[in-house]
């Protein structure tokens, strides 16, 4: 028997919640929350909506998420208008959840384009690695309009290493779409990106996407999704989130996972109705914090943000701050909205819109553009800590200089450091030696992007192994761990679970997914014990299992940990690899080269397959003699591995090194480590 009760009154609690108790529940009661709403699009105009508690239905009025850590700011700030014609949002998620592709279908049935007008897919991500990739690097502005409401929309990125490029997007908006895989439900990045976005106070509308896959659970997802939210210690307001099911590849969102309207527009409604304006003091002096900066080849340095406060115009002198003691004067050239999917230039910016800035040539993130004469610094941006790094040098290999245009060290440093104007989250020192620079993000990723960039750009060096960053508290030594999540098919799970416990991984969790028969794996472990990871986990799992991980805490040193059981094959001496010497050399394991390629003494060629370092004669050729052969000896050679940079640096141990070159990627030995080996040998004997 299901027994249906309706509450008109705004003030509804639920039965299951002492009034006389802490307002934030400690256990999840069992409920399809928020939303699980059956009515078709029309009750968008309705003031009721359904929660199911079990076989019983209860009707109350929507509350939109709006988190409590924002009430008291909000209450000092009860003289300031909210501006009700724009929507500022970002989307966030998990990586391969389908942001990107959902932003495609919202521009495309905002009529941003033309009918005739050829777009491509994932038209945000307009990088080339990030097209190659097939993941959002950088976050991006674009708006569209919606029954005369402007909404600029952020696509962030969805891997954890670009956790930084978030946190900075969500000091520009009031409210974000946490959109969720309708089979996965929420992943690592999910639970980072939500922290973030309920400490700033932020309402969340809950996506669930991809709901048209054939193993598709949209009740799980959404308890899941709750759960998530209690986790997070989210107030009652914000838990009771609005869910809206969607197909992004379609353009279809509905208010109920089996009745989708033919287009987005539950989705704008909801954008329309629980996301609130931006609160804005139009008549107080000008403040705006500068959160992105794209720099033009013509207008050169451009810093993007939202007008917090006061009114911006072209051609306006400006203070810009970075703390009430340290500012100076600067002057507005020009002045930009995003309309559409381009920027378009205006003469005033109100407060509240999000814009692009010309004229400060040396404007930074976090600065504030601020009143000439009473004009105060916002609170600057902040991001968390990194917690891998890496050695940057000089290319030292006898190729320098063959394939680079940027080779010395002044280039080099140079380089690292202007990235740091754009990219908040990383860090870069100076190392030991003037040509050794230290860089420090928040995963091998991260760093892994700047080198592809780099090389791209015309730069050769060379980078070592990553190492994790330790702490030292009470003199204990603390290691990061990372929660790191594996889909593994059944068959191949008892491999990956070992691997994992030899890198001193802890099981948290182990749940059946969907049902094509995948495990989902949770595991604490090591920073350390994740390098090189990746790809023991696709051997052990014939290619089929998924890595995902996301930065948990800091935890007590957990041991030695070893990453690699077999050594290399090391070039013996330079010259050009013949087809006699491979042949041969293959027996001893894998090679990374074929017939014809240059080589040099110290050069990695291939994976032993014993432990230890292997040297070889890659460059042999078979000796001439007067002896008649009757028949042609047929050599068999085995298809080089072909690694990629990732893979690269995955492999390399502590004595290794990458070299970067825009044509080619290689590795060798560190010549220091060896110079040092033999001088210990030297004093022993």
């Amino acid at each position: 028997m299901e027994m249906a009760i309706c509450f008109h009154n705004s003030s509804f609690k639920s039965p299951f919640i002492n009034p006389n108790s802490n307002p934030k529940p400690k256990f999840l009661f069992p409920m399809q929350l928020s939303c699980l709403i059956s009515s078709p699009l029309s009750s968008f105009n309705s003031k009721r909506t359904c929660l199911k508690f079990g076989s019983r239905t209860f009707t109350k009025p929507v509350k939109c998420s709006v988190s409590q850590a924002a009430q008291p700011a909000i209450e000092k700030r009860s003289q300031l208008k909210r501006r009700s014609d724009i929507r500022n949002i970002a989307i966030v998620a998990h990586v391969d959840h389908g942001k990107t592709t959902l932003v495609d279908a919202m521009l495309k049935q905002s009529k941003v384009f033309r009918d005739n007008q050829f777009v491509q897919e994932r038209v945000m991500d307009s990088n080339d690695l990030e097209r190659e990739r097939g993941i959002t690097i950088l976050s991006k502005n674009t708006s569209i309009t919606y029954k005369d409401t402007k909404i600029n929309i952020i696509d962030t990125p969805g891997h954890s290493d670009f956790g930084g490029e978030v946190e900075r997007i969500l000091n520009m908006v009031e409210g974000v779409l946490l959109v969720v895989d309708s089979v996965e439900g929420p992943m690592p990045q999910t639970r980072f990106v939500l922290k973030k976005a309920l400490e700033f106070g932020h309402a969340v509308v809950v996506v669930v996407n991809k709901i048209d896959r054939p193993s598709a659970r949209p009740d799980f997802v959404i308890n899941s999704t709750f759960e998530l939210f209690i986790e997070l210690n989210a107030s009652d307001e914000q838990c009771d989130f609005q869910a809206i099911y969607a197909s992004g590849i379609k353009g279809k969102a509905g208010l109920a996972a089996d009745n989708l309207a033919e287009d987005l527009g539950p989705l704008f409604e909801s954008i329309i109705r629980c996301i609130p304006g931006p609160h804005i003091d139009k008549d107080g002096a000008l403040q705006m914090l500068a959160t992105n900066i794209e720099y033009d080849e013509h207008k050169g340095r451009i810093a993007i943000g939202r007008l917090h406060a006061g009114v911006l115009q072209k051609g306006m002198e400006v203070r810009v701050c970075t703390s009430e003691d340290s500012c100076r004067y600067a002057r507005i050239s020009e002045l930009f909205v995003y309309e559409k999917f381009s920027k378009t230039p205006v003469e005033r910016v109100e407060a509240g819109d999000i814009c692009a800035v010309c004229g400060i040539e040396d404007i930074q993130i976090g600065e504030t553009i601020a009143d000439k004469a009473f004009g105060k610094p916002l609170p600057a941006i902040k991001v968390e800590e990194p917690t891998v790094k890496m050695a940057f040098s000089i290319n030292t290999s006898p190729f320098v200089g063959r394939e680079g245009k940027y080779v010395s060290s002044r280039n080099l440093r140079d380089r690292l450091y202007r990235e740091l104007e754009r990219n908040l989250a990383m860090k870069v020192e100076d190392g030991e030696t003037a040509d050794t620079f230290i860089v420090s993000g928040r995963g091998t990723l991260h760093i892994t992007i700047l080198i592809e960039n780099m090389r791209r750009e015309g730069y050769e060096f060379m980078v070592g192994p990553p190492k994790v960053i330790n702490k030292k508290v009470a003199d204990k030594l603390l290691e990061p761990y990372e929660i790191a999540t594996v889909e593994v098919p059944e068959e191949h799970m008892g491999a990956v679970v070992e691997l994992l416990g030899r890198r001193r991984g802890q099981m948290i969790d182990m749940q059946g997914v969907g049902a094509e028969g995948t495990t989902l794996l949770k595991y604490k472990i090591p920073t350390r014990g994740l390098l090189g990871l990746r790809n023991a986990i696709l051997t052990a799992s014939r290619g089929t299992a998924i890595l995902n991980t996301i930065f948990d805490s800091y935890g007590p040193w957990a041991s030695d940990i070893v990453t690699r059981d077999q050594g290399s094959l090391v070039a013996f001496e330079d010259g050009s690899s013949t087809s006699y010497a491979i042949a041969s050399s293959q027996e001893r394991g894998q090679m990374f080269i074929g017939p014809g390629t240059e080589v040099y003494k110290g050069q990695i060629v291939g994976i032993h397959q014993r432990p230890g370092d292997l040297s070889l004669n890659v460059c042999k050729k078979k000796a001439a003699t007067n002896v008649r052969s009757n028949k042609e000896q047929t050599v068999v050679l085995d298809t080089p591995l072909d690694y990629s940079l990732d893979d690269c640096i995955e492999y390399i141990q502590e004595d290794e090194l990458v070299e970067v070159t825009p044509s080619s990627i290689r590795m060798c030995k560190n010549p220091k480590f060896a110079a040092a080996k033999k001088s210990r040998k030297a004093v022993k004997s």
